[in-house]
C-alpha cells in the first residue's frame, strides 16, 4: 500500500510538471521550418534602413554616462521619425543632474474613437555601460523607427492608437528603478487611464545563427526547444499568456521564419529582462521579441558588441512580421 501511494504521488507529480510545462510552451499554429523564401524588394530596401539605422545608433557608447553621444542618439531618433511625418513627443526627466527623455510618436485611431484602445510599440534606445549596443538595441530602436515608417498608412484608420516609443536608460544601473525611461512612460499612460491592450517590446533582435549549438536556455526550457539560433522568441511571464498566443499565431499565419516562444514565471533568467517588465508593473499584457539575447549571442554587454554582427537581412524579416503582426492586433 505505502509503494501504490508512492508511485501514485509520483505520477502526480509528473502529470503537474507536464501540465504546467504545456501551459507554458504550448502555442497556436507552427513555426517555420526550412529555407526561408527569397527577401522581396521591400525586404531589401528595409534590411539596407535598418543597417544604416543600426550603424549611426550605435556608432557610439551612448547612455547617461557618455550623455553627448546619448545626446546625438536622441536627436536621431527625433529628426527619423519627423521625417516621416511624425511629431515627436518628448517625456524628460532627469537623472543624474541631466535631462534625459523618452521620445515618441502616435498613430490616431479613424475619427470617432474618442477613448481607443491601445498598442505600444517600444524598444530602449541606450546602450550598456562599455558597449556601443549595436544588437543591444540599437537593432530594437531602427526597428521601432523602420515600423513608424511601414505602419503610417493606418493614421486616422486604426481601430486603436498606436504608440511607437523609444526608451531611455533601459540598462543598468537604471534597470527596475526610478529613472528607467518604460518606467516612467507605463506610468503615465496609467495615470491617463489609456487601455493599453499590448506592448510589444523590441529587444536584441538582430543576431542569427544556423550553427547546431549555438542557441542556450535557462532551464528546463532546453529539453524541448531547438539547439540553432535561427529563430525569434516571443515570450512573457504567465500573466501575458493571452498576448503571446495572439502575437504567436499571428506571426505564424503570415510571416516565414522559425518562431519560438511561451510565458514562464518571472523567476526565469531573462524572462522579463526588458522594458515588458514596466507595463507589468501597471497590470499592462506585455510581450517581449527577442532573438534571445545572451542566450545566444556571444558579443552580449561587450565592448565587441558592434554594427558588423548584426544580420541585416533577417531582422528585416521579423521587421516585417512584426508589422504584420500589429495590424492583426490593431483591427
Amino acid at each position: 500500500m505505502r509503494m501504490l501511494t508512492f508511485l501514485a504521488l509520483v505520477a502526480l507529480i509528473v502529470a503537474a510538471g507536464y501540465g504546467a510545462l504545456h501551459y507554458m510552451t504550448a502555442l497556436p499554429g507552427r513555426s517555420h521550418s526550412g529555407d526561408l523564401p527569397p527577401l522581396t524588394d521591400e525586404e531589401r530596401g528595409l534590411a539596407g534602413a535598418l543597417k544604416r539605422h543600426v550603424e549611426t545608433i550605435a556608432a557610439r557608447e551612448h547612455n547617461v554616462f557618455h550623455y553627448d553621444e546619448l545626446e546625438k542618439v536622441a536627436r536621431y531618433l527625433e529628426a527619423t521619425l519627423e521625417s516621416f511625418g511624425y511629431t515627436a513627443g518628448r517625456q524628460d526627466f532627469v537623472v543624474d543632474g541631466k535631462e534625459v527623455r523618452n521620445i515618441d510618436a502616435a498613430i490616431e485611431p479613424a475619427a470617432g474613437r474618442s477613448d481607443p484602445d491601445v498598442i505600444v510599440v517600444g524598444a530602449h534606445y541606450d546602450s550598456v555601460i562599455g558597449s556601443p549596443g549595436a544588437n543591444d538595441n540599437a537593432t530594437g530602436a531602427a526597428a521601432v523607427l523602420e515600423l513608424a515608417r511601414l505602419l503610417r498608412d493606418l493614421q486616422g484608420h486604426s481601430a486603436k492608437r498606436i504608440r511607437l516609443v523609444l526608451f531611455v536608460n533601459e540598462e543598468p544601473p537604471f534597470f527596475r528603478t526610478e529613472a528607467m525611461g518604460s518606467l516612467r512612460y507605463a506610468r503615465a499612460l496609467a495615470a491617463r487611464h489609456e487601455r493599453v491592450v499590448a506592448m510589444y517590446s523590441l529587444e536584441t533582435i538582430g543576431f542569427y545563427s544556423d550553427e547546431p549549438g549555438s542557441q542556450r536556455y535557462p532551464a528546463p526550457f532546453g529539453l524541448m526547444f531547438p539547439d540553432r539560433g535561427d529563430f525569434v522568441a516571443i515570450v512573457g511571464t504567465l500573466g501575458s499568456r493571452p498576448l503571446v498566443q495572439d502575437t504567436v499565431r499571428s506571426w505564424r499565419s503570415h510571416t516565414q521564419f522559425p518562431t519560438v516562444g511561451g510565458v514562464a514565471p518571472a523567476a526565469i533568467p531573462g524572462i522579463d529582462w526588458s522594458d515588458h517588465w514596466a507595463f507589468y508593473q501597471h497590470g499592462f499584457q506585455a510581450v517581449m521579441v527577442t532573438d534571445t539575447a545572451l542566450f545566444r549571442y556571444p558579443h552580449y554587454h561587450r565592448q565587441s558588441d558592434t554594427p558588423d554582427k548584426i544580420d541585416a537581412e533577417r531582422l528585416a524579416r521579423v521587421v516585417k512580421g512584426m508589422e504584420r503582426v500589429i495590424r492583426d492586433a490593431a483591427r
